[in-house]
């Protein structure tokens, strides 16, 4: 099913407002993801009626349900997690799942240019040596490797979602324009 054109500018329009307000003040608040949610489910109904709501239900559970473990090991912020969830209501699960995947790279180009900027890549590999021995033993990494650490860099994930559904808006609106 294509993505009819209110909604994607919809979602870019939830998008380039979270992404702001996360890069100024690095909250998203509920006064923005909430709504954003319920404009999601609503535009999808009206476009495509019951299957319109289904497909918005089931992006907007997913993309809580993915990011929900995230926010549990405090490596994600309560209001990125809603973000996803609103952007999910807006595109659907399977246009979610992708721009998910494409957040992680956008989000990882952040992490290395802040890390090379603040210089701080040898406390980089300790903190993801720290990473992985917890996993190889099934522990939590403790508050060393979480948001509620001050001296961690911490990457606007907000702006790295927000980014790719920009992006993904305008590859959708490219290949339109080039069809046309």
């Amino acid at each position: 099913m294509p993505l009819k054109a209110a909604i994607l500018a919809g979602a870019v329009a939830l998008a380039l407002v979270a992404g702001w307000t996360d890069l100024r003040s690095r909250r998203i608040p509920n006064w923005l993801t909430v709504p954003g949610l319920l404009v999601g489910i609503t535009a999808n109904a009206a476009v495509s009626g019951w299957s319109g709501v289904k497909a918005s239900l089931i992006g907007a559970g997913l993309g809580l349900a993915l990011l929900l473990p995230f926010v549990l090991l405090r490596s994600l912020g309560a209001g990125d997690w809603k973000l996803a969830g609103a952007i999910g209501a807006f595109v659907g699960q399977e246009r979610l799942i992708a721009l998910l995947v494409g957040s992680i790279f956008v989000a990882g180009v952040m992490a290395l240019l802040l890390i090379l900027y603040k210089r701080r890549l040898r406390q980089t590999a300790r903190n993801i040596g720290h990473i992985l021995i917890s996993l190889v033993t099934f522990r939590l990494p403790g508050s060393a490797v979480t948001l509620d650490n001050p001296e961690a860099l911490k990457v606007p994930y907000g702006v790295a979602l927000a980014a790719t559904v920009v992006l993904y808006a305008a590859i959708h609106v490219w290949k339109l324009v080039q069809h046309a």
